[in-house]
This record gives C-alpha cells, structure tokens and sequence, in this order.
C-alpha cells in the first residue's frame, strides 16, 4: 500500500494493457458488426471490406497508440535508472 500512495511504482503500464486488450475486442466486434448489418441491407461485398479494413486499421491504430503511451514509462524507469546510478 505503501508503495502506491508514494507513486514509486506506476499502474498505469498495466491499465494500459487491460485497456488494450478491451479496445481490440471493441474493434473487432465493430468490424463484425458492420459486415453483418452491411449483408442485412444486401451489400455483402462492400461491408465485407469496410469490416475488413476496420479491424486491421482499427487493430493497427490502437496498437501504435498504447505504444505511444507505454514509451512514456519506459523512458520514466530508464531516466530513473540513470539517476539511481
């Protein structure tokens, strides 16, 4: 308890994570979706490739993303490790 009141170890790193692996399930099931209701209204093909392309971009962007964001801790510990020396 200790170390989270005094910020000496971050939780943020594995939020982001959770918060990752939730975004990809939001995603995929928006490509999902779109191909079905696409195939509801009678254009299969069009759908197919806007849900397609909405998981792979969708999944692509989201990845860059929380990349982005764990650098920042990754830079945090190594800038620590370099003042611990």
């Amino acid at each position: 308890m200790k170390t989270l009141l005094s910020f000496d170890t971050f939780i943020a790193p594995k939020l982001i994570t959770i918060l990752y692996y939730l975004g990809l399930l939001m995603v995929v099931f928006s490509g999902i979706s779109m191909i079905f209701t696409a195939s509801a209204y009678g254009s299969l093909f069009g759908g197919l490739v806007r849900g397609i392309l909405t998981i792979v971009v969708g999944a692509l962007f989201l990845r860059v993303v929380c990349e982005a964001w764990m650098v920042f801790f990754k830079m945090n510990e190594a800038l620590q490790e370099i003042r611990n020396k």
